[in-house]
């Protein structure tokens, strides 16, 4: 037998009744029962009920011992009597009598509740950690996380891939968001960057001759918090493959999608291939390039039937319409809230109608709208009796789709009409090589410059730019984008031609991009890839709205560490030896 076990909390059944048995954890919960007192034993694994009775001396000082105090107890194991097991337990069925005990280390009063799981405040929860991991709700996320991470890797090998690891001390990324910066002791006054994503790095090992390369990968970016994106750190899958199409990279992620989601939920999922919706599309069913496709009411275009309207709000815009079934009869203050969440997101307000039983409008705007327009709007969107039409208008047309979008995510959530047990799964493609700069009025690159263009040279060539499209994608689910990829542009000569069309000449993508230009130049592999974001993904499987919850020790939403007090001030003598001087913000 174990100095502090023979059996882990979770393990005992009507099986070892009669056994002696020996179990260690925390002391999760405390119960006098007319003398007789019942403990909760914690540990990983799960719960053990402790009973201890009134005769044995030490019963008192167990009965006033603090809860969370770690103790290895000894005893037998006894059925529970009948009308008290506990169902929802895996050791509900067995009690164990304890007959000696061991004091390994006494808890001071703490400053939060691992049990009950009440209400804490974040910055608690943060600051003590390694209390709040205790808590079974966040425990189990960060067991599940560890299980979908093994999953991962065992289905990546499957699949052929082989996991590597890239360099974490590297040169300033191409990425787009900030550096975190590393001063060099060893090279005054020049810095590595922690990698915003293994990017170059996956690539070049497809130049290097590997085939199918994959890496839970840490990435490294100095943005701001969200709800589906940590500050400073995050995990990704990262994924890279050679002699691939577009079609073969989908097939493998939808592979590996459908497995773990069938694997860790049960859910309803997207079953394979995946729904393939161009990015021009989305931005007008959706609103979103990231839609979810739970919400069963997509956005129409009307610009048409207002270009030459009376109302001065829509003439001469993009003019984009929401129809949502069966709320006609709302209060007049449901349709006030939704004008009020449209100007939080930037918008002047909210126009709508509703129709009415007889087949007449009704609402602010219904007085500018002709009956031929009338006809034409309620077939576009399928409106019947009883909808609600919300419009939104703007001089620039993802201004128009992008409000719409919002309004569309908020009005289904005030409505509760997503579905929480369906996990739907989209591609967007054909993102837009350029658009056009609105200061400049020139080609800039939309997403990712080191994308292939569709049609490769002589689409640059002799297509208008703006009308290039990208093999390039996002894979989303439930409104969540997990990750962007794309076939890359591998060809030196048609890498130099995009970046010029961007204004970028040759010498700068020499010396911004040097290595990369000059392995393409010694013979590079058709390739293409993808890094689907590990938080994100547990996130939705953990059902939590936060990926604060499925990681271990997260930053605060500005950037702090609460439990190790980071970032700090660095020491004189530390500065010194990396040539650092600080220079402060002047205050004005």
């Amino acid at each position: 037998m174990s100095k502090y076990r023979s059996h882990r909390c979770n393990e005992l059944r009507k099986a070892n009744v009669d056994q002696e048995v020996r179990l260690a954890g925390w002391i999760h919960n405390k119960r006098d029962h007319g003398g007789v007192l019942f403990i909760d034993l914690r540990d990983h694994y799960g719960l053990t009920q402790i009973v201890v009775p009134p005769e044995l001396p030490f019963q008192s000082e167990l009965a006033h011992m603090t809860k969370e105090s770690v103790v290895s107890i000894v005893g037998t194991v006894k059925p529970r009597p009948e009308g008290s097991t506990n169902p929802n337990l895996p050791t509900g069925e067995i009690e164990v009598f304890v007959t000696q005990y061991e004091l390994l280390s006494k808890a001071e009063p703490l400053p939060m509740n691992v049990f009950p799981e009440d209400i804490t405040p974040e910055d608690t929860r943060l600051k003590y950690r390694f209390l709040d991991l205790r808590r079974s709700k966040i425990h189990k996320n960060i067991v599940l996380r560890s299980q979908i991470i093994a999953s991962m890797r065992r289905r990546m090998t499957e699949m052929g891939f082989n996991e590597f690891q890239t360099p974490i001390l590297t040169s300033s990324s191409p990425e787009g968001a900030r550096d975190f910066l590393v001063p060099s002791r060893l090279h005054p006054g020049e810095f590595y960057a922690l990698p915003q994503a293994p990017q170059q790095f996956k690539q070049l090992l497809m130049v290097s001759g590997f085939d199918r390369y994959f890496q839970i990968a840490p990435c490294f970016r100095d943005e701001d918090a969200r709800a589906d994106r940590s500050p400073g750190e995050f995990y990704q899958l990262d994924v890279e493959m050679s002699f691939v199409t577009q079609d073969e990279i989908f097939a493998a992620m939808e592979n590996l999608m459908t497995g773990l989601f069938t694997e860790f939920s049960t859910a309803q999922i997207t079953p394979a291939p995946f729904p393939r919706i161009p990015f021009a599309e989305a931005m007008l069913k959706y609103g979103s390039d990231k839609p979810d496709l739970r919400i069963p009411f997509t956005i129409s275009d009307a610009t048409d039937l207002f270009a030459q309207s009376e109302f001065k709000a829509f003439a001469g815009k993009t003019v984009r319409v929401l129809p949502v079934p069966d709320i006609a009869d709302k209060p007049r203050s449901f349709f006030d809230e939704l004008q009020e969440q449209a100007k939080l997101l930037g918008a002047v307000g909210l126009a709508w109608i509703t129709v009415q039983p007889d087949g007449s409008l009704k609402g602010p705007i219904a007085k500018f709208i002709t009956e031929e327009a009338k006809t034409q709007l309620l077939a576009r969107t399928g409106a019947k009796t009883g909808a609600a039409l919300f419009f939104s208008a703007d001089p620039v047309e993802l201004t128009a789709a992008k409000l719409l979008g919002d309004m569309r995510n908020y009005i289904a959530a005030k409505l509760d009409v997503i579905d929480p047990n369906v996990f739907k799964f989209c591609w967007i493609v054909d993102f837009p090589m350029f658009e056009k700069d609105l200061e400049t009025g020139k080609a800039a690159f939309s997403h990712n410059p080191f994308s292939m263009p569709q049609g490769g040279m002589d689409a640059l060539l002799n297509q208008d730019p703006l009308t290039i499209k990208a093999y390039q994608y996002d894979i989303v689910c439930n409104g969540i984008e997990l990750s962007s990829g794309a076939i890359r542009n591998h060809v030196p000569e048609i890498m130099y031609k995009a970046f010029e069309i961007a204004g970028y000449g040759p010498e700068v993508v020499d010396k911004k991009f040097g290595g990369m230009i000059n392995a393409f130049k010694c013979g590079a592999p058709p390739h293409g890839g993808i890094a689907p974001g590990v938080d994100r993904i547990v996130m939705l499987l953990a059902n939590e709205k936060t990926i604060r919850e499925v990681i271990a020790f997260p930053l605060t939403q500005n950037a702090r560490d609460l439990l190790m007090n980071a970032p700090a001030p660095a020491t004189e003598k530390q500065l010194r030896e990396v040539h650092v001087t600080i220079r402060k913000p002047i205050k004005i």
